[in-house]
């Protein structure tokens, strides 16, 4: 078994799977799986990507019931002892695997690392939970968290009720649980994509994360006023 998984869900992501697989090749640590499950793409993201032969690579395309569901299914399907998700408009810096393996040998849950997006370093514990949600504990789930795969078998898959949240709700899941070791490294593992649902819709990112707060017990007042201050400030968005 290998010790890691990357995983990629894709949908006609020919405008920029090439930059991703580019960065995947230039690794230093060339020993992962990449699992990929494609939506039934209709451009030439299945060609393309039946032409990379220097990666350990495991391609599925069967119709989805969005990005979680695929994710869940790549998950169930892939054989490292840790995964690491990332969009196809993602990059993955050289040092990545590496560094992300390297932190593996204690044994810790999940492994975080800074992230660029757009220039800007994010980073793990970026304030408290009823704050920042997920971000207190990691820097975002796609490119910066490695998650131990059996945490799936202890706190279930990604859920269907959250479909650009998922994740938020199931760090926090996990994290809220004593014991949960989040190990950081201050490597910047790569940058996120702004191609993907939760970087297009802000309505909708905005209303998940204030659902998933909730259901995690944060305060409602609290949470109500922070959901009406995000919606004033991201107006012109909608």
């Amino acid at each position: 078994m290998s010790i890691l998984s990357i995983l990629t869900v894709t949908l006609n992501a020919e405008h920029c799977i090439n930059d991703l697989i580019k960065s995947l090749r230039q690794q230093t640590d060339m020993k992962f799986e990449w699992v990929v499950v494609d939506g039934k793409s209709t451009d030439n993201t299945l060609e393309i990507l039946s032409n990379v032969d220097d990666i350990k690579i495991k391609v599925i395309s069967e119709a989805d019931f969005g990005i979680y569901d695929a994710l869940n299914e790549a998950i169930k399907r892939c054989d490292g002892h840790y995964y690491l998700v990332l969009g196809a408009d993602d990059t993955l810096y050289p040092r990545a695997v590496e560094e992300f393996k390297k932190a593996a040998s204690s044994k810790p849950d999940i492994v975080t690392a800074p992230i660029d997006i757009n220039g800007h370093i994010i980073n793990p514990g970026r304030g408290p939970v009823w704050l920042k949600g997920h971000g207190h504990y990691i820097s975002g789930h796609a490119v910066g968290s490695m998650i131990r795969k059996s945490l799936h078998e202890e706190f279930g898959y990604y859920s269907n009720k959250y479909p650009i949240s998922a994740d938020q709700h199931f760090i926090l899941r996990a994290c809220n649980r004593k014991g949960i070791k989040v190990k950081v490294i201050d490597y910047v593992s790569g940058s996120f994509g702004d191609g993907g649902l939760s970087s297009q819709d802000t309505l909708g990112v905005i209303t998940e994360f204030y659902r998933v707060q909730i259901d995690f017990g944060c305060n409602k007042y609290i949470q109500l006023c922070l959901l009406t201050m995000r919606l004033w400030k991201n107006l012109k968005k909608f």
